[in-house]
């Protein structure tokens, strides 16, 4: 299951805070969660190709361990709807991170930071990898006026019995385009992480929506332009964000 990122402001209890960004973009962002902060997203997500529809819905929970420090832990429930087949369904590969900035876009210029996340093997018999796999992917970005800008990539340790290690990459651009309204689009790609895979390249379209400073809505939805028949046809994303 993909990655997913966006870009908002907002103000929480002890004063304003930096730029943002989190889901609903697969490509990722160098930004962590301020410091004694909570980041939780209650998400869905899926993707559809020829042989049906996948997908994960859960929990995304980040705190800001320390200045700099984002600590993470997603929760899945991931379901499979194979095209000739009923819906199987299971807990997924639970995921556990740590995003650091290194480089700040005061000093350098552009924000830089290292995102090691580890998946767990899969607790269900249905659904998910059973084997474990680690990320390990560089982000950057940096912000001029409304516009957001940010993407980059890494590469994963993937040794199961028909999988096999994969890099991806990927790159969006947001504004905000009212107070409580940024729109983005993205572009990202993925090698092949089976054996017999293929790779695969998509666009994604999301959309954030502060409800308040504590609650806001995002959402997704892209075609693949690379193998989409076999890899993606059409992903999608929705989430409430809840921020303290």
């Amino acid at each position: 299951m993909r990655r997913f990122v966006t870009t908002l402001a907002f103000c929480v209890g002890l004063g304003t805070l930096p730029a943002l960004a989190g889901p609903p973009y697969v490509t990722d962002d160098p930004e962590p969660t301020p410091t004694g902060h909570f980041e939780i997203y209650a998400f869905g997500g899926g993707t559809m190709t020829r042989d049906g529809h996948e997908g994960e819905t859960g929990i995304d929970f980040n705190y800001g361990g320390a200045e700099d420090l984002q600590l993470t832990a997603v929760l899945p429930l991931a379901y499979e709807t194979p095209s000739h087949h009923g819906t199987r369904a299971g807990i997924g590969n639970i995921e556990l991170a740590a995003k650091y900035l290194f480089l700040h876009e005061d000093d350098v210029g552009w924000d830089v930071s290292v995102f090691p996340r580890l998946f767990l093997p899969s607790l269900s018999a249905h659904v998910g990898d059973k084997h474990a796999s680690f990320l390990l992917p560089l982000w950057v970005g940096r912000d001029f006026g409304d516009w957001s800008t940010f993407g980059g990539g890494g590469c994963a340790l993937n040794n199961g019995e028909d999988s096999k290690n994969y890099c991806q990459a990927g790159w969006a651009l947001t504004r905000k385009v009212l107070p409580e309204l940024t729109l983005g689009a993205e572009i990202y790609h993925q090698t092949a992480d089976t054996h017999g895979g293929k790779a695969s390249t998509g666009l994604g379209f999301g959309a954030t929506y502060d409800l308040s400073e504590n609650y806001h809505l995002m959402a997704s939805y892209g075609p693949g332009i690379q193998n989409a028949a076999e890899t993606d046809r059409r992903s999608w994303y929705a989430a409430l964000l809840m921020t303290f």
